[in-house]
């Protein structure tokens, strides 16, 4: 006879393949599905063993945040986008940002690629090779971590229960700051990449698909992307958009 803990995995893990492939879709192919699978399903296990039934709260909708925080987990432990194509395209970001306060507007290719010392081939080539950068990586999403300072302390983000909210990585993922600064990057990117991203992720074009609508080659998608990607994350980076959501802003963004 199925104990009720075996009897709940064997109900949700239906949930966790859903999620995965939510997932997986917005990464490079060079993530498996199997992987984020497989820590899906220790998330769900997790929360299995430590859900405690309450009227506020449903097990789904715990299971969910474990579900996700442990494929999160998965893709930091992966790292898998090489350092060196991180610290390249941190180098592109940090151009378009020093280059959009001088200019008051978006940079042209040739103006950043003058900033980095290329030459405009060598600059098109750099974004080739990080085609395959996401918008936020985990890292990201460590309160004032990284280069913008230390990581904020439980105890200085208020009281405890909006403490312990924030530190969730997947909880910064859905907050409203974060989406208010995306649409505003997004909003300044050139009308070139605006559409690029449009035809890309509202009409669910291919990269062959966007190419013959705008007249240019597949590797030339792949670039304008690479570009306007650095383009948001050098917004990002500009923008202060850690805040802690309120109950009522949270909604899956993933």
């Amino acid at each position: 006879m199925l104990s009720s803990e075996d009897r709940l995995v064997g109900q949700y893990a239906p949930l966790v393949r859903r999620l995965a492939l939510q997932m997986v879709a917005k990464l490079p192919a060079s993530v498996e599905l199997d992987d984020l699978l497989q820590a899906g399903m220790m998330g769900l296990l997790d929360a299995v063993r430590r859900y405690q039934q309450t009227a506020a709260a449903q097990f789904e909708t715990y299971a969910i945040t474990r579900i996700r925080g442990a494929m999160l987990d998965e893709l930091r432990s992966q790292d898998w986008l090489p350092r060196s194509v991180r610290s390249k395209t941190k180098s592109i970001e940090q151009a378009m940002h020093k280059l959009s306060h001088r200019l008051l507007r978006p940079a042209t290719e040739a103006e950043i690629a003058e900033e980095l010392g290329m030459t405009l081939a060598e600059y098109r080539e750099l974004l080739e090779e990080a085609r395959g950068v996401q918008v936020i990586h985990y890292e990201d999403l460590i309160r004032h971590g990284g280069d913008g300072g230390p990581q904020q302390e439980p105890e200085q983000a208020g009281d405890g229960a909006q403490a312990a909210h924030w530190v969730n990585p997947l909880n910064q993922l859905v907050s409203q700051g974060l989406r208010k600064a995306l649409i505003s990057a997004i909003e300044s990117l050139p009308e070139r990449e605006k559409l690029l991203l449009s035809l890309q992720f509202e009409q669910d074009l291919n990269q062959k698909e966007i190419g013959a609508v705008m007249g240019i080659t597949e590797g030339r998608v792949s670039q304008l992307r690479s570009q306007a990607v650095a383009r948001i994350r050098a917004a990002l980076a500009r923008d202060d958009w850690h805040e802690n959501p309120g109950e009522a802003e949270l909604q899956a963004l993933l």
